[in-house]
Protein backbone atom coordinates (compact mmCIF):
# COMPACT_ATOMS: atom_id res chain seq x y z
CA UNK A 1 0.00 0.00 0.00
CA UNK A 2 1.12 3.64 -0.67
CA UNK A 3 -0.03 6.56 0.77
CA UNK A 4 1.90 9.80 -0.79
CA UNK A 5 1.45 13.56 -0.96
CA UNK A 6 3.30 16.11 -3.48
CA UNK A 7 6.33 17.82 -2.24
CA UNK A 8 7.31 21.06 -3.57
CA UNK A 9 9.80 20.01 -5.94
CA UNK A 10 7.26 17.24 -7.73
CA UNK A 11 8.77 13.92 -5.84
CA UNK A 12 6.45 11.77 -3.74
CA UNK A 13 6.59 11.52 0.08
CA UNK A 14 5.10 9.13 2.09
CA UNK A 15 3.56 9.80 4.76
CA UNK A 16 3.46 6.18 6.69
CA UNK A 17 -0.13 6.50 8.23
CA UNK A 18 -2.95 4.55 8.23
CA UNK A 19 -4.69 4.35 5.12
CA UNK A 20 -7.04 7.36 4.66
CA UNK A 21 -9.94 5.54 4.02
CA UNK A 22 -9.54 3.79 7.25
CA UNK A 23 -9.64 6.88 9.62
CA UNK A 24 -12.03 7.67 11.95
CA UNK A 25 -14.53 10.79 11.67
CA UNK A 26 -12.67 12.13 14.24
CA UNK A 27 -9.51 12.02 12.91
CA UNK A 28 -10.45 13.51 9.46
CA UNK A 29 -12.20 16.15 11.32
CA UNK A 30 -8.68 16.62 12.92
CA UNK A 31 -7.60 17.09 9.41
CA UNK A 32 -10.04 19.63 8.45
CA UNK A 33 -12.84 22.01 10.53
CA UNK A 34 -15.23 22.86 8.75
CA UNK A 35 -18.18 25.19 9.04
CA UNK A 36 -21.40 24.98 7.24
CA UNK A 37 -22.16 27.37 4.45
CA UNK A 38 -25.25 27.51 2.67
CA UNK A 39 -25.59 27.63 -1.48
CA UNK A 40 -28.85 27.82 -2.12
CA UNK A 41 -31.38 24.48 -0.56
CA UNK A 42 -27.34 22.72 -0.29
CA UNK A 43 -25.88 22.84 2.90
CA UNK A 44 -21.72 22.61 2.02
CA UNK A 45 -19.12 22.02 4.62
CA UNK A 46 -16.16 24.11 3.89
CA UNK A 47 -12.94 23.79 5.28
CA UNK A 48 -10.97 26.46 6.36
CA UNK A 49 -7.98 26.12 3.78
CA UNK A 50 -10.43 26.59 0.96
CA UNK A 51 -11.19 22.79 0.13
CA UNK A 52 -15.12 22.15 -0.18
CA UNK A 53 -16.01 19.21 2.68
CA UNK A 54 -19.57 17.54 3.20
CA UNK A 55 -20.08 16.28 6.57
CA UNK A 56 -20.77 12.53 5.18
CA UNK A 57 -17.86 12.54 2.76
CA UNK A 58 -15.22 10.18 4.79
CA UNK A 59 -18.48 8.06 4.66
CA UNK A 60 -18.97 8.41 0.86
CA UNK A 61 -15.54 7.77 0.42
CA UNK A 62 -15.36 4.17 2.47
CA UNK A 63 -18.42 2.90 0.82
CA UNK A 64 -16.78 3.70 -2.83
CA UNK A 65 -13.23 2.38 -2.29
CA UNK A 66 -15.05 -0.47 -0.33
CA UNK A 67 -17.49 -1.25 -3.51
CA UNK A 68 -14.21 -0.93 -5.84
CA UNK A 69 -12.52 -3.65 -3.67
CA UNK A 70 -15.53 -5.97 -3.51
CA UNK A 71 -15.80 -5.97 -7.67
CA UNK A 72 -12.16 -6.26 -7.32
CA UNK A 73 -12.03 -9.02 -5.25
CA UNK A 74 -14.74 -11.06 -6.72
CA UNK A 75 -12.83 -10.98 -10.49
CA UNK A 76 -10.79 -14.00 -10.86
CA UNK A 77 -9.46 -13.95 -14.38
CA UNK A 78 -6.79 -11.27 -13.63
CA UNK A 79 -4.03 -13.21 -15.11
CA UNK A 80 -5.75 -14.07 -17.74
CA UNK A 81 -4.05 -12.75 -21.09
CA UNK A 82 -6.19 -10.58 -23.03
CA UNK A 83 -9.11 -10.29 -20.48
CA UNK A 84 -10.01 -7.06 -19.06
CA UNK A 85 -11.68 -6.57 -15.93
CA UNK A 86 -13.70 -4.40 -13.84
CA UNK A 87 -13.00 -0.37 -14.37
CA UNK A 88 -14.24 2.08 -12.14
CA UNK A 89 -13.56 6.20 -11.88
CA UNK A 90 -15.88 7.75 -9.40
CA UNK A 91 -15.30 12.05 -8.86
CA UNK A 92 -16.98 12.92 -5.10
CA UNK A 93 -18.10 16.65 -5.53
CA UNK A 94 -18.88 19.64 -3.79
CA UNK A 95 -20.89 21.51 -6.43
CA UNK A 96 -22.93 20.13 -9.55
CA UNK A 97 -21.98 22.58 -11.65
CA UNK A 98 -18.72 20.80 -13.14
CA UNK A 99 -19.09 21.05 -16.49
CA UNK A 100 -16.01 23.75 -16.58
CA UNK A 101 -13.54 20.65 -16.36
CA UNK A 102 -15.76 17.55 -17.69
CA UNK A 103 -17.56 16.67 -20.67
CA UNK A 104 -19.97 14.12 -21.19
CA UNK A 105 -19.30 11.27 -22.44
CA UNK A 106 -22.35 9.92 -25.08
CA UNK A 107 -24.14 7.13 -24.14
CA UNK A 108 -22.20 6.50 -21.04
CA UNK A 109 -24.88 6.80 -18.53
CA UNK A 110 -25.04 5.42 -14.24
CA UNK A 111 -27.99 3.70 -14.05
CA UNK A 112 -30.20 6.02 -12.14
CA UNK A 113 -33.57 4.24 -12.29
CA UNK A 114 -31.57 1.10 -10.75
CA UNK A 115 -29.84 3.08 -7.69
CA UNK A 116 -29.87 7.13 -7.64
CA UNK A 117 -27.07 7.51 -4.48
CA UNK A 118 -24.21 5.98 -3.24
CA UNK A 119 -25.22 3.34 -0.03
CA UNK A 120 -23.83 -0.16 1.05
CA UNK A 121 -27.30 -0.84 3.13
CA UNK A 122 -28.51 -2.84 0.00
CA UNK A 123 -27.18 -4.20 -3.14
CA UNK A 124 -28.74 -1.96 -5.55
CA UNK A 125 -25.62 0.22 -5.86
CA UNK A 126 -22.95 -2.78 -5.93
CA UNK A 127 -25.37 -4.16 -9.01
CA UNK A 128 -25.33 -1.01 -10.65
CA UNK A 129 -21.46 -0.44 -10.20
CA UNK A 130 -20.59 -3.89 -11.55
CA UNK A 131 -23.04 -3.15 -14.71
CA UNK A 132 -20.97 0.15 -15.40
CA UNK A 133 -17.63 -1.14 -14.49
CA UNK A 134 -17.95 -3.53 -17.45
CA UNK A 135 -19.80 -2.05 -20.01
CA UNK A 136 -19.32 2.18 -19.82
CA UNK A 137 -16.14 4.18 -19.60
CA UNK A 138 -15.89 8.02 -18.07
CA UNK A 139 -16.13 9.27 -14.80
CA UNK A 140 -19.20 8.65 -12.44
CA UNK A 141 -20.36 11.86 -10.73
CA UNK A 142 -21.23 11.98 -7.60
CA UNK A 143 -22.84 15.11 -5.33
CA UNK A 144 -22.02 15.93 -1.46
CA UNK A 145 -25.34 14.79 -0.26
CA UNK A 146 -24.32 11.34 -2.54
CA UNK A 147 -26.73 11.81 -5.06
CA UNK A 148 -25.50 9.81 -8.32
CA UNK A 149 -25.17 12.10 -11.76
CA UNK A 150 -26.59 10.05 -14.53
CA UNK A 151 -24.56 11.28 -17.10
CA UNK A 152 -20.33 10.27 -17.06
CA UNK A 153 -18.44 12.81 -18.26
CA UNK A 154 -14.72 12.96 -19.23
CA UNK A 155 -12.28 14.97 -16.77
CA UNK A 156 -10.10 17.73 -19.25
CA UNK A 157 -6.80 18.12 -18.90
CA UNK A 158 -6.60 22.03 -16.77
CA UNK A 159 -5.15 23.92 -19.84
CA UNK A 160 -2.18 26.78 -19.44
CA UNK A 161 -5.01 29.17 -18.17
CA UNK A 162 -6.63 27.73 -15.35
CA UNK A 163 -5.09 27.76 -11.98
CA UNK A 164 -5.48 24.68 -10.65
CA UNK A 165 -2.97 23.77 -7.95
CA UNK A 166 0.57 25.19 -8.28
CA UNK A 167 2.35 22.37 -6.09
CA UNK A 168 3.73 19.95 -8.94
CA UNK A 169 1.73 16.62 -9.20
CA UNK A 170 3.38 13.30 -7.12
CA UNK A 171 2.68 10.89 -9.96
CA UNK A 172 3.63 7.23 -10.12
CA UNK A 173 5.03 5.14 -12.94
CA UNK A 174 2.48 2.59 -12.36
CA UNK A 175 -0.17 5.39 -12.79
CA UNK A 176 -2.58 5.12 -16.55
CA UNK A 177 -4.32 7.77 -17.96
CA UNK A 178 -7.43 7.00 -15.62
CA UNK A 179 -5.10 7.57 -12.55
CA UNK A 180 -3.46 10.62 -13.58
CA UNK A 181 -6.94 11.83 -14.37
CA UNK A 182 -7.85 11.52 -10.79
CA UNK A 183 -4.68 12.30 -9.25
CA UNK A 184 -4.92 15.81 -10.99
CA UNK A 185 -8.87 16.87 -10.61
CA UNK A 186 -8.52 16.23 -6.85
CA UNK A 187 -6.58 19.17 -6.66
CA UNK A 188 -9.55 21.16 -7.91
CA UNK A 189 -11.26 23.13 -4.84
CA UNK A 190 -14.41 22.08 -5.80
CA UNK A 191 -13.64 18.29 -6.09
CA UNK A 192 -13.63 16.04 -2.44
CA UNK A 193 -12.17 12.97 -3.71
CA UNK A 194 -11.43 10.81 -6.60
CA UNK A 195 -11.77 6.92 -6.64
CA UNK A 196 -10.43 4.37 -9.26
CA UNK A 197 -10.84 0.75 -9.74
CA UNK A 198 -7.73 -0.43 -13.20
CA UNK A 199 -8.99 -2.85 -14.88
CA UNK A 200 -5.60 -3.97 -15.96
CA UNK A 201 -4.94 -5.61 -12.43
CA UNK A 202 -7.19 -4.48 -9.99
CA UNK A 203 -5.47 -1.73 -8.18
CA UNK A 204 -8.00 0.27 -5.47
CA UNK A 205 -6.71 3.91 -4.97
CA UNK A 206 -8.24 6.80 -3.70
CA UNK A 207 -7.37 10.54 -4.79
CA UNK A 208 -7.39 13.75 -2.43
CA UNK A 209 -6.39 17.13 -2.57
CA UNK A 210 -2.96 15.41 -4.73
CA UNK A 211 -2.58 12.79 -2.05
CA UNK A 212 -3.21 9.44 -3.24
CA UNK A 213 -3.27 5.82 -1.22
CA UNK A 214 -3.67 3.04 -3.06
CA UNK A 215 -3.88 -0.44 -2.43
CA UNK A 216 -2.98 -3.44 -5.25
CA UNK A 217 -5.71 -6.30 -5.61
CA UNK A 218 -2.97 -8.76 -3.17
CA UNK A 219 -3.41 -6.37 0.17
CA UNK A 220 -7.18 -6.26 -0.62
CA UNK A 221 -9.75 -8.00 1.85
CA UNK A 222 -8.93 -6.74 4.87
CA UNK A 223 -11.76 -6.14 7.72
CA UNK A 224 -13.70 -2.75 6.10
CA UNK A 225 -15.26 -0.37 8.69
CA UNK A 226 -16.75 2.95 7.66
CA UNK A 227 -15.76 6.11 9.52
CA UNK A 228 -17.11 7.51 12.14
Amino acid sequence: MSVCTASTDGRCVSSGGVPQASLSRAEHSNRVSPYIEYVGERAIVKANDGQAEYATIPETIDILRYVAESLSLSFSRWDEPYVTGPSLYFIVVADIDFGRYTDPLGDNTWPVEQCRSVGITSNEFIDAARNVAFSCDGAVVIAADKTIQEQMVRVRTPNTTEAVEETPIASAAWMGTKHLSALEVSLREEVLASVTLSEENGRVTVFRSGEYTDREREELGGRWRTAH
